[in-house]
């Protein structure tokens, strides 16, 4: 068997989220497989893979240097899986992983939601599943250009496979911090994404958004109640961001003025940065919705409480297909009853 610097990182999962994490990798020298859908795969075949980010860094690998296939290359025996596909595909993409690969191999989740992890171990149980947490937006510029719209660390299950690979992550400009208990962190994480699919049914970029105080009392009323159903479940949520979570809503909720000076950190995002479920929405795939406030719903139906508010959202994002327009601030206020 060789040595785990010399075995690949394989990619399960080339969307934004995994070509931006792989594209990084590989630039420093760590061998890289990405397993993807035809039309991303088709787009690195043609451009090769672009790496970008909000502090001005850029990365490009040409793509006859990409490792790239659409189903688990046979024999691989990679030293490390980095799942990213969307939620939906998660025990689906796990059971591949497990058919294919060695038992024993460890993978991690780096996936939004609670319960990913979880749900590929059960589909693949002579895996090692970890979970991970990626805090920062990617968005796909153009074909073969994933762009990092914000800051943070990645977040992961402590274990012996990464901390074997930490010094790779830090040198690709991928810090990770690991931890024994990612349950906390996981949840500080979810609170974050609530904003997704504000942003998503805004039709507008994530910075510009986050500008218009309609939708920001949006977020915190979603964030408020999520909380409140973290209290009932005795769970404390991770501050993952510039304030501890419980100090995000009061915040979005002042006038923009004072929001804009107060929270410069918080809007320390690029221009470009827009929500993933954005992406989904307008190329008419499955949103990622059940996985954020419906975990939220779940939660407090499992505390004998209720989340209506994130039951809400849910059901703007589904219905979003019958009627594909934006939803104004002042709208989306009316269809949360806030």
């Amino acid at each position: 068997m060789n040595a785990p610097a010399a075995r690949p990182v394989l990619v399960m999962g080339a969307g934004a989220i995994g070509c931006y994490l792989g594209g990084c990798l590989q630039a420093t020298g760590v061998p890289v497989a990405f397993v993807g859908r035809p039309r991303v795969l088709a787009a690195l075949r043609e451009n090769g893979l672009t790496v970008t980010d909000l502090d001005g860094g850029k990365h490009h690998i040409e793509s006859g240097a990409l490792s790239l296939h659409e189903t688990i290359p046979a024999g691989l025996a990679p030293a490390l899986v980095l799942l990213a596909v969307k939620s939906g595909a998660t025990a689906d993409a796990a059971a591949q992983l497990g058919a294919a690969l060695p038992g024993g191999t460890p993978v991690v989740s780096m996936q939004n939601g609670m319960s990913n992890a979880a749900t590929a171990q059960a589909a693949a149980p002579a895996l090692r599943l970890l979970a991970g947490m990626v805090p920062f937006n990617v968005a796909e510029l153009a074909p073969g250009h994933y762009h990092r719209g914000t800051t943070g660390d990645l977040a992961a299950q402590d274990d012996v496979a990464l901390r074997e690979r930490e010094d790779d992550f830090k040198r690709a400009g991928l810090p990770l911090q690991l931890h024994a208990d990612l349950r906390a962190v996981q949840w500080g994480k979810l609170l974050l994404n609530l904003n997704n699919p504000v942003n998503a049914l805004s039709g507008q970029a994530l910075r510009a958004q986050l500008m218009d105080r309609g939708y920001r009392q949006c977020l915190a009323a979603l964030q408020t109640e999520a909380l409140g159903v973290l209290r009932c479940a005795g769970i404390v949520p991770a501050q993952v961001a510039a304030l501890a979570p419980h100090r995000v809503p009061p915040l979005l909720r002042l006038p923009t003025p004072l929001f804009r000076l107060i929270a410069a950190r918080m809007l320390r995002i690029d221009p470009q940065a827009r929500s993933s479920m954005a992406d989904d929405l307008a190329q008419g795939r499955v949103t990622e919705i059940d996985a954020l406030c419906g975990e939220v719903v779940r939660l407090a139906q499992q505390h004998g409480t209720s989340a209506p508010l994130n039951a809400r959202m849910v059901g703007l994002v589904q219905a979003w297909a019958q009627r594909p327009v934006a939803i104004d601030s002042a709208a989306m206020q009316r269809a949360l009853g806030i």
